[in-house]
């Protein structure tokens, strides 16, 4: 496993920097790297064509049992890093678009592809919405650090728009994780009440961050009490935040367990700025290496088999279902100071997919829902067509729109 491990980490610091040299978006190498040494290939190149000796050279299978820790592991690093970024006089100016963000553009795109589905493809309006909402996640793994840089190069800070894209796409992944096991439940004959289910999306995000910011309060207090070095308290802070989102899987009560972790750097960046400061450059250190895990191992996760039973009609859903969520970003931003140009940015940045589409778009299938084996092709090739859709658009658009 150690080999596998070191192999695949290297090959994919190679391939970011031809992809670098290209001038391509890095995380592209190191999704093409997954992809090339993930599961799907392995099992094409060792198991059916019987090139035994080439095992030790993908992606271990004890590595890819514990993929989604791993990746969750380095979701949670971007969202400390983000916490510890916002300022409360941004937040405070740009709260109603942050929230309109969060949640029109998502609802916006997951209805339409369910009905761009239902009459497309004839699927019932429960599975149609099974895959509206596994299409509709926003993903934080790919916005937010291209929002950090966005942040630290300057571009659109007079109107704090990466400000608003952090705090929407937070936000986004709630409402279309909850939409999505309900239309799920629809799917297997189970009864659910969606009005009771869209109700508990504000109620969660109000308690994810109500206890992210009390969380990172009692951090403050322990950390002035309690003198250590940096590097442990970034461990520390790690770890809660691991806890912190445990609460979510409990499933004791609704809590948008990712915003609250936002809201712990949050609290710590407004209580004690000087050690916010020191604990995002540990945490901008630790991202080098949790950055080439994430995207490796998402890409892993991608079964290039699956896309081609999508076809075209696939393709035609995940664009028309971009025209919904650009049309929902036009229509959160209505009021605010944003020109055409920064708008378009901001619809733009809102469209790669990747973590919540590799987490649930096989949930269907696993479940024995029909047609399972589509929901998970189209969302698979979700997010083949938006990653570099969305990369592109905000690497060229920074420099031409903002």
């Amino acid at each position: 496993m150690l080999f596998s491990f070191a192999f695949f980490v290297l090959v994919a610091m190679f391939l970011a920097k031809v992809f670098e040299k290209l001038r391509l978006p890095s995380l592209l190498g190191m999704l093409l790297t997954g992809i090339l040494l993930g599961g799907y290939s392995k099992n094409y190149f060792v198991d059916t064509l019987g090139y035994k000796y080439l095992e030790s050279f993908f992606i271990s299978d004890k590595i890819l049992l514990i993929s989604s820790d791993l990746r969750l592991c380095a979701l949670i690093i971007i969202l400390i890093r983000a916490g510890l970024s916002i300022d409360k006089k941004v937040l405070n100016r740009i709260g109603k678009v942050a929230i309109r963000m969060a949640s029109i553009p998502c609802l916006m795109e997951g209805f339409t592809i369910m009905i761009v589905t239902h009459l497309l493809l004839g699927y019932s309006y429960s599975i149609s919405g099974c895959l509206g909402f596994i299409i509709a996640a926003v993903s934080p793994a790919v916005v937010v650090p291209e929002m950090l840089v966005l942040k630290e190069k300057g571009y659109g800070k007079e109107k704090d728009i990466p400000t608003i894209i952090l705090a929407g796409a937070s936000i986004d992944d709630v409402f279309a994780i909850t939409l999505f096991s309900s239309f799920l439940a629809m799917a297997m004959g189970k009864g659910v009440n969606i009005y009771l289910e869209v109700i508990k999306i504000p109620v969660s995000i109000v308690i994810g961050i109500i206890l992210g910011l009390l969380a990172g309060e009692i951090l403050v207090r322990i950390f002035k009490e309690y003198h250590t070095r940096d590097t442990r308290k970034a461990i520390i802070f790690m770890m809660v935040a691991a806890v912190f989102h445990q609460l979510e899987n409990i499933n004791l009560f609704p809590i948008a367990s990712l915003l609250g972790i936002m809201a712990m750097g949050f609290m710590i960046l407004e209580r004690h700025p000087e050690l916010a400061k020191r604990l995002s450059i540990k945490f901008n250190k630790i991202w080098v290496f949790a950055e080439i895990l994430l995207f490796v191992l998402i890409g892993a996760a991608v079964n290039v088999g699956v896309v081609f039973n999508s076809g075209f009609v696939g393709v035609i859903i995940i664009l028309i279902g971009l025209i919904g969520r650009m049309l929902g970003v036009g229509i959160s931003l209505m009021g605010s100071n944003l020109n055409k140009k920064e708008r378009v940015f901001c619809g733009l940045a809102y469209t790669p997919k990747a973590t919540v589409q590799a987490a649930i778009a096989g949930i269907p299938l696993m479940m024995g829902v029909p047609h399972g084996e589509i929901l998970l092709a189209i969302g698979v090739l979700s997010i083949i067509i938006t990653v570099p859709i969305g990369v592109f658009g905000i690497r060229i658009g920074r420099k031409k729109l903002l």
